[in-house]
């Protein structure tokens, strides 16, 4: 499983607009280089990566070979009520991750 850092405000005010910065260790293989031997390293990307909050969706990124290693993703949403984010992404091997974090609005 991958390591992921998250980082957005753990409190916020209802109506505010809160940043919401992602950091998930992944080596991102283009599927175009070759190993030592000669063979294509097999692609293994993370493609799809989503957020929730309570809920509903409110991020969603399709990510493509072009995507550096280790793959940093910010975005923005109101917080509207207290409740749980959920972080979610796949690669391409089917491996599901999800990440949940609590936030409190006042």
């Amino acid at each position: 499983m991958a390591r992921v850092l998250i980082n957005f405000p753990p409190r916020a005010k209802r109506g505010e607009i809160i940043e919401i910065k992602t950091l998930i260790q992944h080596p991102m293989e283009t599927g175009y280089r070759l190993d030592n031997k000669g063979a294509v390293i097999p692609r293994d990307i993370i493609s799809r990566f989503t957020c929730t909050y309570n809920g509903e969706e409110v991020f969603r990124a399709e990510l493509f070979p072009a995507m550096s290693a280790n793959p940093f993703i910010a975005f923005s949403t109101v917080a509207t009520e207290s409740g749980e984010l959920v972080f979610s992404w796949i690669d391409d091997n089917g491996q599901i991750q999800s990440e949940i974090r609590q936030i409190t609005v006042e």
